[in-house]
């Protein structure tokens, strides 16, 4: 399955002050065989909390959740039904690609639990097509469709595709403490 390019307009300031575009060009989704049909995009990260005027440059985002000052903007096609990688997959070359790509996303994962994961972040999180159900503790689940929201405040959670089309959210993660 083919996956879009995304677009992605930066502005920053110039030796001036001024509002500029200092970059426009596109996106290409990280995407595994772990996960069929499912593609992720990075679109942009902080580890530090932003200070202005800036020029605009990419901030340093290693990893793909944010640490307690970061952030992350991101947009995740989440396929329908199981996901299961095809039966010749080469399974830890493929845990390896996915570490390079998205560093620590697979450690948040529950081995026992596919797709349930807890961070340490505030995220919001929007669906812009589709249908996505999201899975909480205990079975606890909320069905959500194109327009709906989702606050996440730190909850251990998963997101499960059981229609027949492809689901596209778009979130930003704000890094927090956890006590």
């Amino acid at each position: 399955m083919a996956h879009a390019k995304v677009r992605r307009v930066v502005t920053g300031h110039d030796s001036d002050g001024k509002a500029r575009v200092v970059a426009d060009g596109t996106v290409e989704p990280i995407t595994t065989g772990l996960m069929p049909g499912c593609a992720i995009y990075r679109l942009w990260g902080r580890d530090e909390r932003p200070v202005f005027p800036d020029n605009g440059s990419p901030g340093q985002a290693e990893t793909y959740y944010p640490p307690r000052d970061g952030s992350r903007f991101m947009i995740n096609t989440i396929a329908p039904g199981e996901l299961t990688p095809a039966p010749d997959l080469d399974v830890t070359a493929a845990w390896e690609e996915l570490e390079r790509q998205a560093p620590g996303a697979a450690a948040a994962m529950e081995p026992d639990a596919p797709g349930m994961h807890t961070t340490d972040t505030l995220d919001y999180v929007l669906v812009v097509s589709g249908e996505v159900t999201l899975e909480l503790d205990d079975g606890e689940q909320a069905v959500l469709r194109t327009g709906d929201v989702v606050v996440q405040n730190g909850t251990r959670h998963a997101w499960r595709n059981h229609g027949t089309e492809p689901c596209t959210i778009v979130g930003v993660a704000v890094g927090a403490d956890r006590a």
